[in-house]
């Protein structure tokens, strides 16, 4: 496994766009909305990871109570892998405590499962399975 992006929950994508792209000069990779998961995303080359902005679309989606409860700021930390299925059974079968038994849709195409931040120390961790070919965009 490797860091493939973290993931920032942010209120005004506008402003954080401004702030990664404009101010730190970071080069904007893909902007794409989730309709699953109720949220937009804008993904930024963090120099060998992406630095994904999560804004919620929705004040009952996961970016939204993550927001409403916690406020802004690090919302998960993301680890590729080859075959999100087979690391979602792996952890499992490991007694790690699971949020997805199955993948499923994420930006760029991906495939992903999340780990309970009680099974992660305190930390909520996406596994991302790349589609064939590399992500695609919206």
């Amino acid at each position: 496994m490797r860091v493939d992006h973290i993931g920032i929950a942010v209120e005004d994508l506008e402003a954080a766009k401004k702030l990664y792209g404009e101010v730190l000069g970071l080069r904007l990779v893909f902007e794409e909305e989730v309709p699953t998961e109720k949220v937009k995303v804008a993904a930024y080359d963090g120099g060998g990871m992406r630095i994904e902005l999560l804004m919620s679309t929705s004040p009952d989606g996961p970016i939204g109570r993550h927001v409403a409860s916690r406020g802004p700021g690090i919302h998960h930390v993301c680890y590729a892998v080859d075959d999100v299925q087979a690391s979602v059974d792996r952890l499992a079968g490991a007694g790690v405590r699971m949020i997805d038994a199955a993948p499923r849709p994420g930006a760029g195409g991906c495939r992903v499962a999340f780990v309970h931040p009680k099974g992660a120390m305190g930390v909520l961790v996406e596994l991302s399975q790349h589609p064939p070919g590399g992500l695609h965009h919206a």
